[in-house]
């Protein structure tokens, strides 16, 4: 009994520590700053970036091809965007801490679309380049 009351915290301080260490490098990605080149292409400025942008950056981010093999999807953090959407929808009018944290949260969904769309390019760019070099 002892051994799987024991598991089970491990298991749920395991499961913690991976949301956690998700979270810290989405927000470690999407503070990167965003080129002129992916505010320009979204109509947007880097200030303006805000949670409702995230389907146009994602829709943006579709469009981008990859030409070097890279995990850039944005799956993970479309479903976290989903969820923390529905959070808002049931409880934002409840309450305004709510509201104010995934309007957060939201954004940095936002952003770190737009930063994985500047790195898609960024790399495509160097690899036409090591190309032409041949």
């Amino acid at each position: 009994m002892f051994s799987a009351i024991l598991l089970a915290i491990s298991v749920v301080a395991c499961c913690q520590f991976a949301l956690y260490y998700w979270r810290a490098v989405l927000t470690g990605v999407a503070m990167q700053p965003i080129s002129e080149r992916v505010l320009s292409a979204a109509g947007l400025a880097e200030h303006e970036v805000r949670g409702n942008d995230f389907e146009k950056l994602a829709g943006l981010h579709a469009l981008t091809p990859e030409l070097q093999k890279g995990h850039s999807s944005l799956g993970l953090v479309r479903s976290y965007y989903e969820v923390v959407r529905k959070v808002e929808q049931l409880f934002g009018s409840l309450s305004p801490a709510v509201l104010s944290w995934s309007e957060q949260e939201l954004a940095l969904c936002a952003r770190y679309a737009a930063v994985q769309i500047d790195r898609r390019l960024q790399s495509n760019l160097a690899q036409a380049a090591s190309m032409r070099s041949c």
